[in-house]
């Protein structure tokens, strides 16, 4: 995982419109960047559709939401059609995001072994500085996880 404190990689993918899409464009904004292994499948729906529940918070908040998976563009089209999800979904079939965020790791699961997204998220700040990491994050409440940090650290 990248460290928190350091510069966040940029990146430009297509989103599930067909749209060109740059992190280098939300300067200024804080960006939730959130990667999962697949659309429509159960974990990945519930942290996506948790998102959507959350949604209005976050645009409150001034705070861009993004999630990436190696999914197609058409795929992520349905997907968020299925579940009227309000924010950006972006493809990285090449996995080049992916790996350079380096949430493309081994995993395990009953006892076979291959590669895969593990579920995490990156809080990146105003000035593109990766703030938080959250690391093999659990789908359920991660949306609201991160709004609880959010309130957490701007006490400080």
């Amino acid at each position: 995982m990248l460290e928190p404190n350091t510069k966040a990689p940029l990146f430009t993918l297509p989103d599930q419109n067909g749209d060109m899409v740059s992190l280098a464009s939300f300067a200024g904004k804080k960006v939730v960047l959130y990667f999962y292994p697949r659309d429509n499948t159960p974990g990945c729906t519930r942290e996506a559709v948790g998102f959507a529940s959350a949604y209005q918070e976050y645009q409150a908040r001034d705070i861009v939401v993004i999630g990436v998976s190696k999914d197609s563009q058409a795929s992520h089209l349905r997907f968020s059609t299925k579940f009227e999800l309000p924010f950006i979904l972006l493809s990285d079939p090449e996995l080049e995001v992916i790996q350079s965020y380096d949430v493309w790791k081994e995993k395990k699961m009953y006892g076979k072994v291959s590669m895969g997204i593990v579920r995490s998220t990156y809080l990146i700040d105003e000035n593109g500085i990766i703030e938080k990491v959250f690391p093999k994050v659990k789908p359920d409440a991660h949306a609201a996880e991160i709004l609880a940090w959010l309130d957490e650290h701007d006490k400080k």
